[in-house]
């Protein structure tokens, strides 16, 4: 099962999260630029992505606003790749990160969705 998980960050990074995501089996959508964690639900809509990861200083707006916009289930604040794996248990669909941009991160979440999506389907 390939899934779509969109990758947002303030800075324009998010290269490293990507490749992690990438590495599970997911397929990454890396938002280019500056902002890009603003962006997050709107490319998730676009893209029909079953996540999105968005990556600020607070770890929160990008998560926030794709929740204002789009109803999103979501959770921010996270400073873990463990803290990313229990949210995506428990349902979420936005995640919000200061900024992490680590290939475990990225590889723990596509991971831990794979599994949500796998038990959710049987």
């Amino acid at each position: 099962m390939t899934v779509k998980i969109v990758i947002g960050h303030r800075l324009g990074k998010g290269q490293a999260v990507a490749d992690g995501v990438r590495a599970a089996g997911g397929e990454p959508v890396l938002i280019a630029g500056p902002g890009a964690d603003m962006k997050v639900g709107d490319v998730m809509a676009a893209e029909g992505a079953a996540l999105g990861i968005s990556f600020c200083g607070s770890g929160g707006a990008g998560a926030v606003t794709a929740k204002a916009k789009y109803g999103h289930d979501i959770e921010f604040g996270m400073r873990s790749a463990q803290a990313g794996v229990t949210a995506v248990e428990q349902g979420r669909t936005v995640l919000g990160f200061g900024f992490l941009d680590s290939e475990e991160l990225g590889f723990k979440v596509t991971q831990a969705l794979l599994k949500k999506l796998g038990e959710d389907a049987s």
